[in-house]
């Protein structure tokens, strides 16, 4: 399946959208994680079959969509308000379209903050390996209970400063842990050979991230609470916080309950119960200095919080199906693209091509 880009302006915003498929296709909407692209996608449209309508957003701020401001005061909702938007701008899907979703990682999260917001125009999630319902750190237990009363070591504040200075001066090498490329082969996957000849395409779509205040990583305030800042209101970091990103409840209470497949690795590094982006887990490990203990600052159990969530969905009248994969790291449509396409297909309807 190929893809061409169009640019569509939807809420306000230049949108840079990846199209395949006929317009009259089983749609599926795909929202890009963190630090990537819609480019992130091109491995898994070429897995498809050609009956699908496939729309793939660049996020604002992400790709060769506009840099817009983040408000993370709405925690991801502008994100999802660009999305929701997109799907009635003629010629990209047909009239009326509820299309299935697909959100990785961030993605995931904006999946579900446009499944609470319109739930009408969703036809059933996929969740890759999405952020907590909780949103990213800070919370201790699966009913996302916070560790300190300004969710102290979430948001901006806990984004690596090297790190930053790469993806804002394009650095395509591979020098050191922090470098852009050395991130996307030790964290994105669990085994870098799984990026196989699409590497660079991956890296650009790294490299194509919008760094500052109001985009990745954003704003932090300083905090009394160990490790000393929290997160402020402006940029990608502080969206995900659970300072504002906390849909579990609303998702629970939405009124149209469409079918949800969860897929994720059991080695994954990033959305993990361990994972090595949470500083209270680093913290364990002695990796950040002054940790003051599991009593007070327990890595958060992301998978449980999900997991529970997803309960408490299915109890209220819906479904949702959880897929593991073994010796998967954080991108399941690259590192197992066979099992990752046989889920989303159950979910369109649509036959697998031979």
């Amino acid at each position: 399946m190929e893809s061409a880009q169009r640019i569509v302006s939807a809420n306000g915003v230049s949108q840079a959208v990846r199209v395949a498929g006929p317009p009259d296709g089983v749609p599926l909407l795909l929202i890009h994680g963190n630090a990537s692209s819609s480019a992130f996608w091109e491995p898994l449209l070429r897995r498809l079959p050609a009956t699908l309508r496939v729309v793939a957003p660049d996020l604002r701020g992400y790709g060769d969509t506009q840099t817009a401001p983040v408000d993370a005061r709405r925690g991801l909702g502008d994100f999802a308000d660009d999305l929701a938007a997109l799907l009635d701008v003629p010629g990209l899907f047909a009239a009326g379209a509820r299309p299935v979703v697909v959100g990785h990682s961030l993605g995931g999260g904006v999946a579900m903050r446009l499944l609470v917001d319109r739930p009408e125009r969703v036809a059933a999630l996929l969740l890759e390996a999405p952020v907590s319902p909780y949103g990213f750190g800070g919370t201790r237990d699966v009913a996302g209970t916070p560790t300190t009363p300004d969710f102290a070591g979430t948001g901006a504040g806990t984004a690596n400063p090297d790190f930053v200075a790469r993806l804002a001066a394009k650095d395509r090498g591979a020098a050191g842990p922090t470098s852009p490329r050395n991130v996307l082969r030790a964290t994105y996957v669990a085994d870098p050979a799984s990026l196989g000849e699409d590497e660079e395409l991956l890296l650009d779509s790294v490299l194509s991230t919008a760094t500052g205040d109001d985009n990745y990583p954003g704003t932090a305030v300083a905090s009394p609470h160990w490790p000393g800042t929290a997160p402020g209101e402006r940029g990608v970091l502080n969206a995900l916080a659970p300072a504002h990103f906390r849909v579990a409840d609303e998702l629970v209470a939405v009124p149209v309950r469409p079918p949800i497949t969860w897929v994720r690795g059991d080695a994954d590094v990033i959305v993990s119960d361990t994972s090595l982006f949470d500083l209270a887990y680093l913290g364990s490990l002695g990796a950040v200095p002054g940790w003051p203990g599991a009593a007070d600052c327990p890595p958060q159990p992301m998978i449980g919080q999900t997991r529970a969530v997803l309960d408490r969905y299915a109890a209220a009248g819906g479904t949702y199906r959880e897929v593991v994969l073994a010796g998967c790291g954080h991108t399941p449509h690259l590192e197992r693209p066979v099992e990752f396409v046989a889920e989303l297909l159950a979910l369109t309807g649509v036959r697998a091509t031979a």
